[in-house]
């Protein structure tokens, strides 16, 4: 399996308790061309954390010292970092739950090691968007109403209001400001943000949709419109009908 020459610089953290699974990931994440560390618990991750500076961190809810959930702010402290959920916890309630509080996405145990080396390139992906999803204006700026979406530095405003979004809301509002005044649908969100149909259910882009709501609506005019089993759109309330 190939991964995008420029994400063979990135860094991924492993951090499960099982030895096994973690040498087998790490060897698998090497051989496509990632750089890997690895640690077996909570502590450790946040150690190894600190000195390996990850991209991304493949992470176990289930540790022996800490709740895999509950690492995801801590090891974000220093700076934006990718985070896979990768667990045998495999309700939908802990899916949604570890979605909602920030991971970029969450795999179940047993999983395929392609799967899992595909996910991890889709965040990566969404983390690096400069030269890789296309962008075509120079500057990388994309405006609507008043707001500014920066796609090389990534940042958002509106107005002079700074806005900060995970990886994925920000993927989620770049789609969304590329077509908007457009009606997109959860299928076109998920295949154009996710990449995928996260096995047919559209729930997570509901949720999503209401994480970006708390940032970019908490100002006037709203922008992001719901259309009733259609999907939704970005545009100004004067041209909703």
């Amino acid at each position: 399996m190939q991964i995008a020459p420029e994400l063979r610089d990135s860094r991924i953290l492993v951090v499960d308790d099982e030895p096994h699974l973690v040498e087998m990931l790490g060897v698998s994440l090497r051989y496509v061309g990632f750089e890997v560390a690895s640690a077996t618990t909570g502590v450790e991750a946040l150690r190894v954390a600190e000195e390996f500076r990850p991209d991304l961190v493949v992470l176990d809810v289930m540790l022996p010292d800490a709740d895999g959930f509950a690492l995801l702010p801590m090891l974000r402290a220093g700076g934006e970092v990718g985070v896979l959920f990768l667990t045998a916890r495999d309700s939908m309630d802990d899916k949604l739950h570890g979605l909602t509080i920030g991971g970029d996405d969450y795999v179940t145990k047993p999983f395929s090691l392609e799967e899992v080396i595909t996910r991890v390139g889709v965040i990566l992906r969404r983390l690096r968007p400069t030269g890789i999803a296309g962008i075509t204006q120079s500057s990388g700026m994309l405006r609507y109403a008043d707001l500014v979406l920066d796609e090389d530095g990534h940042e958002v405003w509106r107005g002079d209001q700074p806005i900060h979004l995970s990886p994925t809301e920000f993927s989620l509002l770049s789609f969304l400001m590329r077509n908007a005044g457009r009606v997109m649908s959860r299928a076109q969100i998920l295949e154009h943000v996710w990449h995928y149909d996260f096995n047919g259910d559209s729930s997570v882009v509901d949720s999503y949709i209401r994480y970006l709501r708390r940032k970019v609506d908490v100002y006037d005019p709203p922008l992001i419109d719901t259309v009733r089993g259609v999907g939704y759109s970005l545009r100004l309330p004067r041209d909703r009908r």
